[in-house]
């Protein structure tokens, strides 16, 4: 008993060691700064493309996904969800998650990096200890991400965190206008963070998108705003959510709690395991 004792005691002072050699080992100011809350900057809307109206947000989609896009854009006149598929609460998942619809934490460790998105609690863990993209793993709305830190001055410091997404699953759209990813799922998202230079509490995400949807790699830069002391809240979609999805048909639930249409001319639901009350 004392020998088994001794060895289990051991194995734990070993483990303890390791422990603080690796947290010795990670050196903070290698690192950027990037604590506190990242919000979308005042007057950006959600729109991938933000400069861009809606139905014009120039997404270089090859004529089949054009052709799909535009009956979404029909459908959603006409008062349904087109190809957008998060009035279910699926996540916004990449590389839409990166709107930013609401604010996000940036954790930055040895060999993880952690992105907490505030909106439907999504959660990125983005690898930077060397390893290689899985060949058999379970794809996901947020994907699975590996990264690489840079210093692209050779100052010492880390300035920059190049980051690859592979492994997304579908449903997804770029954004609430219904813009399609491939059915396929081989989506790739490429990333790029980095502070401004001349104004270190502005954030930048160059965010490439390769997809057998579009023409080409379609390139976007998001913009973020530091807030130091920033108060966080719990964004739940599922509560007080109206949509209500009944085969392939999507539905609105009125102020009363009764079923209604949610555009016009649309057929009620079927009703076949219903018996109708004896008169």
């Amino acid at each position: 008993m004392l020998l088994r004792c001794s060895i289990v005691s051991m194995m734990a002072a070993a483990a303890m060691a390791l422990s603080l050699a690796s947290a010795q080992a990670y050196d903070e100011q290698k690192y950027p700064d990037w604590a506190g809350q990242w919000r979308r900057p005042p007057g950006v809307n959600n729109q991938w493309e933000p400069t861009r109206r809606r139905g014009q947000e120039g997404a270089p989609l090859i004529a089949e996904y054009q052709a799909i896009f535009e009956a979404n854009l029909k459908d959603q006149d006409e008062g349904g969800q087109g190809t957008d598929p998060t009035y279910q609460c699926i996540p916004d998942g990449m590389p839409r998650a990166m709107n930013v619809i609401f604010p996000m934490e940036i954790i930055i460790q040895p060999n993880t990096t952690y992105i907490y998105i505030e909106y439907l609690t999504m959660f990125r863990r983005i690898f930077t200890d060397g390893r290689a993209f899985p060949e058999n793993f379970d794809s996901s709305f947020m994907g699975y991400s590996i990264g690489r830190w840079v210093d692209t001055d050779g100052d010492g410091r880390y300035d920059e965190l190049h980051v690859e997404t592979r492994l997304l699953k579908n449903p997804r759209a770029y954004d609430s206008s219904g813009i399609p990813f491939h059915a396929d799922g081989q989506t790739i998202v490429k990333e790029r963070f980095y502070q401004d230079k001349d104004k270190p509490e502005v954030l930048h995400d160059e965010i490439t998108t390769i997809d057998h949807a579009l023409t080409r790699p379609w390139t976007v830069t998001k913009n973020y705003i530091r807030v130091r002391n920033p108060i966080w809240i719990e964004a739940i979609c599922s509560e007080q959510n109206d949509h209500i999805k009944i085969g392939d048909e999507t539905y609105m639930r009125s102020g009363d709690g009764s079923l209604m249409p949610a555009k016009k001319g649309q057929k009620p639901p079927d009703l076949r395991y219903f018996k109708a009350p004896a008169k």
